[in-house]
């Protein structure tokens, strides 16, 4: 699957993958060192803390690298603004309830459901996208479907 990102979730990524790949590697390997010179490394603590560290960092690595390759960037300068997209805001209304809620469409890593910065890759993300004022939208969500109309564009 395709992780849908702009130009800066990509460059953060790429600031975190090169700080991981030499202060964070060249940390942990002093900290694999100075508890290696403690002694026995099979019940040694510090080693094995340092041991999991590195995994823990090699295994964060890996995920960047998967999610800068694997990315689709898209370019938020030329936006039809009248459809959502990405940095989308508009008020939204659960047909069910008659429950309105202002909300953005972002990216997964900007993702921040409890502030209503809901991800284009989620189910009411995925049933929006592309949607214009008016329109009406059955979402497919694990626990139940549910319908929003899309009220206005902010």
């Amino acid at each position: 699957m395709k992780n849908i990102l702009t130009e800066e979730n990509i460059n953060k990524l790429k600031e975190e993958l090169d700080y991981r790949m030499t202060v964070k590697r060249a940390q942990i390997a002093k900290e694999k060192l100075v508890a290696a010179a403690h002694g026995d490394r099979s019940e040694n603590a510090e080693y094995k803390e340092a041991c999991a560290n590195y995994r823990e960092n090699d295994n964060r690595i890996q995920y960047l690298l998967t999610m800068i390759s694997t990315a689709t960037v898209i370019d938020g300068k030329n936006i039809d603004k009248s459809v959502i997209g990405v940095n989308s805001k508009f008020k939204i209304k659960f047909v069910e309830d008659e429950y309105e809620e202002i909300i953005s469409l972002v990216t997964t890593i900007d993702a921040d459901p409890e502030n209503m910065l809901i991800s284009v890759e989620s189910d009411l993300g995925k049933a929006l996208m592309g949607g214009k004022v008016g329109d009406v939208v059955e979402v497919n969500a694990p626990s139940e479907n549910y319908t929003v109309e899309i009220l206005e564009m902010l």
